[in-house]
């Protein structure tokens, strides 16, 4: 979508204020299909930070995601404005135990933490998708 569909930044935006992450979402992407539940980017980038900072390769990267890092608050102007209340208008969504659906399985099984810009969100619906065997 060029046009982010304000429901979803809606949606969006609630996740972060309620510091939320029981709504489950699944968008189409380019293509992909995402599915999981919705963190607030904060509480994402200290789980990304964590994962990174157990690596002995990846560990330098961390300070990247760190909560002392450039959070949503820090971060305002045209790209991202703010609503009546102050609070910056999300640009992306961060899944947290997702899964890119491929076929009849989810990559990775155990779920995934991925970030999707709003702006390239073709479709999307409530709730997550699994597979069964029947």
């Amino acid at each position: 979508m060029s046009i982010p569909d304000e429901l979803l930044v809606d949606i969006a935006a609630r996740v972060e204020s309620e510091q939320s992450n029981q709504m489950s979402l699944t968008v189409v992407v380019r293509g992909a299909v995402v599915t999981g539940r919705l963190a607030p980017e904060k509480v994402w980038r200290q789980r990304v930070a964590e994962v990174l900072e157990e690596s002995e390769r990846l560990g330098p990267f961390a300070a990247l995601f760190s909560t002392d890092a450039q959070g949503p608050a820090d971060r305002t102007g045209p790209a991202n404005g703010a609503a009546p209340d102050g609070v910056p208008t999300p640009t992306h969504l961060h899944f947290h135990l997702a899964r890119i659906l491929q076929g009849s399985v989810g990559i990775p099984e155990t779920g995934g933490m991925y970030r999707v810009a709003i702006k390239d969100v073709g479709a999307w619906t409530v709730g997550d998708f699994s597979y069964s065997d029947h």
